[in-house]
């Protein structure tokens, strides 16, 4: 069959073999830009949310993730009491509070 295409040989060319640091550069440069743009402010903002958690006392001000806004009256060691009425208490998980609210925020209650 070989007589219908004709065998093509390399010509002896010198071309520079490609390094393997070449070759890992650009995964290696992406995983920086990752690490520095994405990973590292996410552990920043964990830390920052479980220091947060940690602190927070009886009569906080507080805002969760579901968007309820209370007063701490009871906590826990992984459940915190939101009083968010007068008289109407819930119950949430420690880490559901997004932010402390400054005092004084809720006037209503």
């Amino acid at each position: 069959m070989s007589f219908f295409i004709s065998d093509a040989f390399a010509e002896g060319a010198d071309l520079a073999s490609p390094d393997a640091l070449t070759g890992l550069l650009p995964l290696v440069l992406f995983g920086v830009v990752l690490y520095f743009l994405m990973i590292r402010p996410q552990v920043k903002r964990q830390k920052e949310h479980k220091k947060m958690v940690e602190t927070l006392g009886k009569g906080d001000e507080v805002a969760t993730a579901g968007g309820i806004v209370g007063k701490i009256t009871n906590m826990g060691d992984n459940f915190i009491t939101v009083e968010i009425a007068e008289g109407v208490e819930v119950k949430i998980r420690r880490a559901a509070v997004e932010s402390v609210m400054p005092k004084g925020s809720l006037k209503d209650m």
